[in-house]
């Protein structure tokens, strides 16, 4: 009697086990997931194929079950690269999002794509595409050649007072100014994308990841620290940081 009791308690507990295993939660498609980077990416030195390294940072939960717990890694593929040109055109990206692995090792082929960026980032995020592209530097241009020439306006001022003619001298020293100041512009790249380590980004799944209650096990997980506790935040990429040498005007 008393073993067919224990029998029954058996096969009632591996029951239980297995309708515990077999429990399955799924992350839905559209789900968005704020991740930061671990790596820095340039359209300077990246090529196709590179890849992105990223760590989540908020939790994401099924049915009231943490399924993606901060600190997951997301690995990433840069796609498409497009360096800036030397007469128009920005520096753009593509980043594809291929892997995710909870801190337990459990690990998921997935899809996603970019949906935000770090409000500190100057880039750009075209939704459509899915594009990361730096910024444009218009203002920066103008502001350069004005500048050049007002600095050429002055010289050519002070030359042309000595020879007594003032304002012819202005006038050409302006004009040698403004065409020396917009060859610069003209023979120097564009702003490059760029996002540096710690810059937030938010990916949104373009297919469910299903786990079940034994891949969600994390009381062996190791504890450490965020890569994101350390960075320094995301990196300008304003053209107008370059230096433009200061023409002189020759006469």
């Amino acid at each position: 009697m008393i073993r067919a009791m224990l029998q029954v308690l058996v096969v009632l507990a591996a029951a239980a086990g297995l309708s515990a295993q077999s429990k399955n939660y799924t992350v839905e498609t559209g789900t968005h997931v704020p991740l930061s980077l671990i790596n820095s990416v340039s359209t300077k030195n990246a090529v196709p194929g590179d890849r992105v390294y990223l760590e989540s940072v908020f939790p994401i939960l099924v049915d009231g079950r943490i399924v993606i717990p901060p600190g997951s890694y997301v690995m990433g593929t840069i796609t498409e690269i497009r360096r800036p040109g030397k007469v128009k055109g920005r520096g753009e990206f593509h980043l594809r999002f291929d892997s995710l692995t909870l801190p337990n090792g459990t690990t998921r082929d997935f899809r996603a794509h970019v949906t935000g960026l770090d409000g500190r980032a100057s880039e750009e995020l075209d939704h459509k595409e899915g594009t990361i592209r730096s910024e444009g530097n218009k203002a920066g241009d103008v502001r350069t050649v004005g500048e050049t020439a007002a600095a050429g306006a002055s010289i050519g001022a002070l030359a042309g007072s000595v020879s007594g003619a003032t304002g012819m001298g202005a006038a050409i020293g302006a004009g040698a100014g403004a065409a020396a100041a917009l060859a610069g512009v003209m023979f120097t790249r564009g702003p490059e994308a760029v996002l540096a380590k710690g810059t937030t980004i938010e990916m949104i799944l373009d297919r469910q990841v299903q786990f079940n209650e034994g891949d969600l096990d994390f009381s062996n997980s190791l504890a450490r620290r965020s890569a994101a506790s350390d960075s320094s935040g995301p990196l300008p990429s304003h053209k107008s940081q370059q230096s433009y040498p200061s023409p002189i005007p020759r006469f």
